[in-house]
């Protein structure tokens, strides 16, 4: 079982180098079809595995000046408050009470049928929102959006691991679609840290994460990522995304039926 893990985490390490997308989207839904693992568990594996992986990302895109500070300290002002909140609410209810994962099982369908979304229409959404200048929010108003959505995906990634990736980004963008893709990119990773590590943090409180199951997850995705990465760059990326958005579909509806 150990070597299934190591080999589970070097696909999803290397598919997330390739495509650019999250592995919560990914190895969440992985670990509950195919290995059995409790939803709870699952999440709280991931969302530890997640603020690991994501604060080594952080740290390399500040090197580059492509972290949005001022939009980072937006949605984190949303994103961190929920998820205290949603470690709060799991607690009352009964994090590894049967109905709750059953409910947890749900959000993390509904969360990868988001990222299929956010994968086929991010570009068509970024270039009607630049068409249509009017339509964009500034300010005030922009500030209180950011928040919003901070909170948003707060709760989302506390319950299900999902969101702060593909998801995130293309909400960024949105947003804010005057961005480079190195500076949503950026800014999408450093609101993560905290808000995985929050997270991560309030389910190990509940007991949901899996430490020996998190080291041999880390054995594969580190050199998985690293050669995907590499390779990113001879790929079609509409086949890739393409075909990650099938697959994510069959996850999402695998899960529910």
């Amino acid at each position: 079982m150990t070597l299934s893990y190591v080999i589970s985490g070097f696909a999803v390490g290397a598919l997330v180098g390739l495509t650019g997308v999250g592995g919560g989207s990914l190895m969440t839904p992985l670990l509950t079809l195919l290995f059995g693992v409790s939803p709870t568990v699952a999440v709280g594996t991931d969302l530890a595995f997640a603020s690991t992986t994501k604060a080594a990302g952080t740290l390399a895109h500040r090197v580059r000046g492509t972290v949005r500070w001022e939009v980072v300290r937006h949605l984190c002002m949303g994103a961190l408050p929920a998820a205290v909140l949603a470690t709060l609410g799991l607690k009352y209810f009964g994090a590894l009470d049967s109905q709750i994962a059953h409910i947890i099982r749900y959000s993390i369908a509904g969360s990868v049928l988001l990222t299929v979304i956010a994968l086929l229409f991010r570009g068509r959404m970024q270039a009607w929102v630049i068409a249509h200048p009017e339509k964009q929010l500034q300010g005030a108003k922009l500030a209180i959006a950011t928040i919003l959505v901070g909170a948003l995906l707060g709760t989302l990634v506390t319950i299900s691991s999902i969101g702060a990736g593909a998801v995130g980004a293309t909400i960024l963008v949105l947003l804010y679609p005057r961005l480079s893709p190195a500076e949503i990119a950026g800014t999408d990773i450093a609101y993560a840290v905290p808000l995985t590590a929050i997270a991560a943090f309030g389910h190990w409180w509940l007991g949901s994460i899996d430490w020996e199951l998190l080291m041999t997850l880390l054995l594969g995705s580190v050199p998985g990522i690293t050669i995907g990465s590499l390779a990113a760059k001879a790929m079609p990326e509409k086949f890739l995304r393409g075909l990650l958005a099938t697959t994510l579909t069959g996850v999402a509806a695998k899960m529910v039926f």
